[in-house]
This record gives structure tokens, C-alpha cells and sequence, in this order.
């Protein structure tokens, strides 16, 4: 995460073996092919992804550095991960030289942010121009219930409001890409009211997190399950109107130095 809200979910992932739960999640790995399509035919230069945690959405790269508010996630992600660079970086304050990325990635991070039009300043200040930016968010204000509270978000978007704030900063889009439909919703709903019954029932009964590892029948359950979930959830999100997609992607490019 990028800024001082915890993601709640990280409370079932605090070692490696629910490492491996978490990034087998069927949304992530929807979100996760979805940036790397984006990125097939870019050059190969140096990538900033903002946010990463323990669940990074581009791994095919090797110069990349990856970048998060959280040191112990950073550890985590290069023992299992190990390629590229980590730096521990708040969003709205990169610490960073201007102009120094050829691509940005902040996959699911904006929302996170009480200050989102800073960490897109930001944002462009260290990408060079004519550099990319590939951003994915939540979409639709209506959409807004108890699995965004969950995970601290302050607010979804309308596209013409992602749009906005990306021109205001110097970038223009150049691809909208639909990444998950209203059966995510559906589903996140009710797990995430779940998890914070349980996480309430835990509390009243004085319960301390577990750090024992799930038993290895149940992870390779929970990764076959997931798995299959992930198809019928991104057919969900290619025949649904753009105007139901619960996540958005949209890939934009920094405005030149001889663009107005």
C-alpha cells in the first residue's frame, strides 16, 4: 500500500505461504494479465510500479523498480520475487528525479490515496515525456458498498473523472480497456462482509492472528478454485457494457515537451 491505511486483507497474508494465497487471487490475477497485455509491445525500458506490495501486476520485466509505503512488504516481495529494484516510496512523495521513468505503473492505488491529484503530479513528474502511464481503478461511484470500506478505499471513479485528473497532470489517454465486470462485485461483497464478521467475532473473543500455515490441501484448493473462478469473471467483464466494469484500465501518455 501507499499511504498510512492498511490494505485489510494483508491481515490473512503475513507470511510467505499466504503470500502465495493472496497473489492467486482470481481478481489479481485478472488485473495482473491485464497490465502485462498493455505492456506486450512497449520498449523495455525502466518501469515504476507504485504500490506493488506483495503483489506486483508486472513481472515479466527485469528493470523495474518496485515501490511501496510498507518496508516489510518490499522484503517479502524480493525474497520471492527477487528481480528488480525496491525502494520504500510514498506516492504523493516520490523520491525520485524528474523524468527519470519511461513507464509508470499504479495498479489499483489511487483510491487508496486521501491526496490522489498529488500522487498524479507526482507521477508525472518522474515520467519522461512521452512516457506511459498505466493506471487501473475502480469504476463507478454507485458501486461503492462494503468491500470498498474494507480495503480503505476513499473513493471509485467515473471515467470521465480518471480521464480529468490524468489531463490535468499532462497525460492524454490513449487506450480504455474494460478489466472486471459487476460479477466481481458480487463476489467481493459478501467475502469482504464475511471477513469482517469474523474479524469482529475474533476481537470479542480476544482471538490473536494465526501465523500457522494453511494446511497444503487447502492452498492447492484455494489456487485451483481460483483459477477457474478467474474465466467466468473475465468473460463477465468482456460481454458486459463498459458502463457495469467495476475496474477500469486505462493506458495514457505524458504529453511531449512540444505538446500543449
Amino acid at each position: 500500500m501507499t499511504s498510512n491505511n492498511e490494505n485489510r486483507f494483508d491481515d490473512f497474508f503475513e507470511n510467505e505461504q499466504y503470500v502465495s494465497l493472496k497473489n492467486y487471487l482470481y481478481n489479481y490475477l485478472i488485473r495482473k494479465r491485464a497490465v502485462e497485455k498493455a505492456m506486450q509491445k512497449e520498449k523495455k525500458e525502466l518501469v515504476l510500479e507504485i504500490g506493488s506490495g506483495i503483489s506486483p501486476v508486472l513481472t515479466s520485466w527485469d528493470r523495474i523498480v518496485y515501490s511501496d509505503l510498507s518496508a516489510s512488504a518490499l522484503r517479502m516481495l524480493k525474497q520471492i520475487h527477487g528481480k528488480g529494484q525496491y525502494v520504500v516510496a510514498d506516492a504523493m512523495n516520490l523520491p525520485f528525479e524528474a523524468d527519470y521513468f519511461s513507464h509508470v505503473i499504479a495498479s489499483e492505488v489511487l483510491e487508496h490515496l486521501e491526496d490522489d491529484r498529488k500522487s498524479l503530479r507526482e507521477i508525472a513528474r518522474v515520467t519522461k515525456p512521452e512516457g506511459v502511464l498505466i493506471v487501473t481503478f475502480p469504476h463507478r461511484h454507485f458501486y461503492f458498498a462494503h468491500d470498498d470500506r474494507f480495503v480503505h478505499h476513499y473513493r471509485r471513479y467515473e471515467i470521465a473523472e480518471m480521464v480529468s485528473r490524468l489531463e490535468e497532470v499532462g497525460f492524454y489517454p490513449v487506450d480504455v480497456r474494460k478489466v472486471l465486470g459487476p460479477l466481481e462485485k458480487l463476489t467481493m461483497l459478501p467475502v469482504t462482509v464475511c471477513a469482517s464478521a469474523l474479524q469482529q467475532l475474533n476481537q470479542k473473543k480476544g482471538l490473536k492472528k494465526t501465523q500457522t500455515p494453511p494446511p497444503d490441501i487447502l492452498i492447492s484448493l484455494f489456487k485451483w478454485l481460483n483459477r477457474l473462478y478467474a474465466g467466468p469473471a473475465w468473460i463477465d467483464a468482456m460481454v458486459m457494457p463498459r458502463s457495469l466494469s467495476t475496474v477500469l484500465l486505462i493506458k495514457a501518455r505524458k504529453k511531449g515537451c512540444c505538446q500543449q
